[in-house]
């Protein structure tokens, strides 16, 4: 919080100094101060997701998500045409389990015409917290614009006793409303968290308190009456987002998850199946048995790209230190999750780049 003089008397300060200027500029003071700034405008694109869930009599917190339509979830929060002009448009009704390359895409193109056309000034993308971090980053990845682009999302349905949703959604617009937000990428709010779309991770089964950014914190927090970063905005664009390929789907990449007795057998059969890529959530350090590493070299000279990640949740894993990743072809993830690197991977793969020098120069970057 800055320093210096309190509002009022920043005001008085700026009436008396216009009244000594004389009455034209008097005048045209008090009609700037009559006349009420515009609101932002916000488009809500709803995708579903427990935040559009109702009730289930399967169990007493069963659900069933992407019941509740864009238009009647803002209309059910209390005091959001206060904060900015709101619409909302429904891109599809889902949960999030069942997210697709089909919905990135349309998610991506309709935010690009909104920004190109200059139809709003921030975009929220209400949508299922289960995939919501994969959605996210596909998005970073492919989006041209500073226009913010925020995803809100609950972690219990909209007809819930405590339903977290209303509140998540009210501070999503919050943060897309703030000039403060341009230029950050892609945002996720909740439960009073702004979150980076290349760090954020879903990290517990049903706390409201699920997201967590383990390798930095989140960029920023939101209440009712503020939002506030914890740096500033990058003065220029971070990094080059890759292109949106023509239309769905995506390349095939598979992710292996490792652990004890593992043989080659998994990752054989995905590259038999016609997997372009492969991602190994690798124990520690994105490790994997002999076996594991051998059958994935085999595939890397055959063409495929094949990435190194971690199943631990959170640390970086670097090049060379336990397995030859410069002579077995291999990139590593750094700071990415196996669900992230996979993403990056199917739109590498997807413009052409398949080389692993090249590859790793995209995971090192920070957009």
């Amino acid at each position: 919080m800055s320093l210096g003089l309190s509002a009022a008397v920043r005001t008085r300060a700026c009436f008396f100094a216009l009244l000594l200027a004389g009455a034209p500029g008097l005048a045209a003071w008090a009609q700037q101060q009559a006349t009420p700034a515009a609101k932002p405008k916000i488009i809500v694109l709803a995708t579903g997701g427990t935040i559009a869930g109702q009730a289930s009599n399967r169990a007493a917190i069963g659900y069933d998500a992407g019941k509740v339509s864009g238009s009647d979830l803002v209309a059910a929060v209390p005091g959001l045409g206060e904060l900015a002009s709101v619409s909302a448009e429904q891109i599809s009704s889902i949960g999030s389990q069942d997210m697709n390359d089909k919905v990135w895409f349309d998610l991506a193109r309709r935010i690009g015409a909104i920004a190109a056309n200059h139809e709003a000034d921030g975009v929220v993308i209400t949508h299922g917290t289960d995939t919501m971090e994969e959605t996210a980053f596909f998005l970073q990845s492919v989006l041209h614009t500073d226009m913010p682009v925020v995803m809100a999302g609950s972690m219990r349905p909209s007809t819930a006793v405590s339903a977290d949703g209303p509140a998540n959604l009210y501070e999503a617009v919050e943060v897309a409303a703030s000039p403060q937000a341009r230029g950050r990428g892609v945002l996720v709010v909740l439960n009073d968290r702004i979150h980076g779309a290349r760090g954020v991770e879903k990290g517990n089964t049903t706390s409201v308190q699920t997201f967590q950014s383990p390798n930095g914190g989140p960029v920023g927090y939101v209440d009712p009456s503020s939002v506030r970063f914890m740096m500033p905005a990058a003065s220029a664009e971070p990094g080059q987002p890759l292109a949106l390929p023509q239309a769905p789907p995506l390349p095939r990449v598979d992710i292996v998850y490792a652990h004890a007795g593992m043989d080659a057998a998994l990752i054989e059969d995905a590259v038999k199946g016609g997997a372009k890529g492969l991602v190994l959530a690798g124990v520690g350090d994105g490790n994997g048995s002999q076996a594991a590493i051998d059958a994935m070299a085999k595939a890397a000279q055959s063409g495929v790209l094949v990435v190194r990640a971690s199943r631990v949740g959170s640390g970086f894993v670097n090049r060379n230190v336990e397995v030859n990743d410069d002579k077995l072809g291999f990139v590593t993830a750094l700071d990415l999750n196996p669900q992230k690197a996979r993403v990056l991977a199917q739109l590498l793969i997807a413009n052409g780049i398949t080389d692993a020098a090249r590859a790793q120069q995209a995971f090192v970057a920070t957009w």
